[in-house]
């Protein structure tokens, strides 16, 4: 019988503060918050996995594959304009 290899586990995952990657605001406490939640992503063997799919689903709130909410704006605004471009 042949066996599926284990996904690695996410970085994230059994953290002692889950909240961690979902602060309030942007500067301030939540700037270093951000910036630590960005290193344990930047350690993740899902990393791109994890943005993608937080891309895909339209997550708005926390940290999701090293990018913060306003990065994940960027990238959908950057993409919808790009689509338009490319539809005129």
């Amino acid at each position: 019988m042949k066996t599926v290899p284990a996904q690695p586990r996410p970085a994230c995952e059994g953290t002692a503060d889950p909240d961690l990657f979902f602060p309030n605001g942007n500067t301030g406490p939540a700037f270093l918050q951000i910036a630590e939640a960005k290193r344990l992503c930047s350690l993740c063997p899902q990393l791109v996995q994890c943005g993608n799919d937080a891309l895909e689903r339209g997550e708005e709130h926390g940290v999701w594959g090293g990018l913060s909410e306003g990065e994940r704006r960027s990238l959908r605004r950057r993409a919808a304009r790009d689509r338009f471009t490319e539809a005129v």
